[in-house]
């Protein structure tokens, strides 16, 4: 396991408490996401330009790199997974800060670091993804994209296994091209934004009202079910798979009635949408491979360690290959892992 502990989260004092770990083991060494050759580009500011897919504008990218950039922005693919028995690759992990604190803004000319911004906003799903990947083009504590960090993990060309991963202050994002077929966005995701979930304020507020009307429409033998007393955790914990047979806590999809399946289809079209379509896709073919929405349950949580009187403190999707671990208080941390790979980490 990889661990840092004490990352940079300026505003958040129960990640300390916590030690929460800016590179955090995650559930599963190794996986990642379809990802079709072609995706949905977005470029505001160069709408002259053709569209371009993002893994073709990192290869422009690594293009650009000086003999000194490569030396210092890129690693191998399996990097860090040589530290110990239970290492993951650096590319896996969940980052609270860039990576090996190589910020954007000090490795990369300026050409470079429009090229980068046109990378992420190509693995979004258009203005609005961007803006909530971006809070609002502040990214958080990070205060820009130049604060942010992007690395490349192997050789961005045709038939050889890469990956970008983009890590700032409340991020951590990927794109991997075709390189790895089983899990979502290239491995564990981590977003997440300093104002109070429950507070319009939070980019992702829409995400805690689109599950806390799901939560409205459950009858009162549901509610009991749902409810869950106590923390699923964050980092590596909170998205570890259970074993195979090991019950999901809260209440299954499969059980609720037709107007409430619609809300949680209603909360899965809201998750995924600052994503380009095809990893949208791509999460949902991997719950289909899985047993399909059937197998999805949802669960609140209270946790009481927080001394607080919130009544919910986490929201969380969960089912065979799939951890959607939503904490609302102090304010958002949002950890996520998708794969068709359901073996534990």
């Amino acid at each position: 396991m990889q661990k840092e502990s004490k990352p940079y989260c300026p505003d958040c004092e129960d990640l300390d408490r916590r030690d929460f770990m800016r590179s955090a083991a995650v559930a599963l060494a190794g996986t990642a996401i379809t990802v079709p050759a072609v995706a949905r580009a977005y470029d505001a500011e160069k709408k002259d330009k053709p569209a371009q897919p993002a893994e073709a504008l990192i290869k422009e990218l690594y293009a650009t790199y000086s003999a000194d950039q490569k030396r210092d922005l890129v690693l191998p693919w399996n990097h860090g997974a040589d530290k110990g028995p239970n290492a993951i690759p650096t590319r896996l992990g969940m980052y609270n800060a860039p990576i090996m604190g190589k910020t954007i803004g000090k490795s990369y000319t300026q050409p470079q670091q429009e090229l980068v911004e046109r990378i992420v906003k190509a693995i979004t799903s258009g203005d609005e993804g961007y803006a909530k990947i971006s809070r609002n083009n502040k990214w958080d504590g990070s205060g820009s994209l130049p604060g942010c960090g992007a690395l490349i993990f192997g050789e961005p060309k045709d038939g050889e296994k890469f990956a970008f991963v983009l890590a700032g202050h409340h991020c951590t994002i990927r794109c991997i091209g075709n390189s790895e077929p089983s899990a979502a966005f290239g491995g564990p995701m981590y977003y997440g934004h300093s104002p109070n979930g429950y507070s319009p304020n939070n980019v992702w507020f829409y995400q805690t009202r689109s599950v806390l009307s799901v939560y409205d429409m459950l009858n009162e033998e549901q509610r009991k079910r749902v409810v869950i007393t106590g923390s699923p955790g964050e980092l590596a914990p909170s998205v570890r798979f259970r074993k195979q047979g090991e019950p999901h806590p809260g209440v299954a999809y499969s059980e609720l009635k037709a107007d409430q399946k619609q809300l949680v289809e209603t909360v899965m079209r809201d998750i995924l949408s600052p994503y380009r379509k095809e990893d949208a896709d791509s999460v949902m073919n991997i719950v289909k491979a899985n047993g399909g929405m059937e197998k999805i349950h949802l669960a609140f949580y209270q946790d009481r360690d927080m001394g607080d009187n919130r009544q919910w403190h986490f929201w969380r999707l969960e089912g065979p290959g799939f951890v959607w671990n939503y904490r609302v208080l102090p304010h958002v941390h949002t950890y996520v892992n998708i794969s068709s790979n359901l073996m534990q980490g």
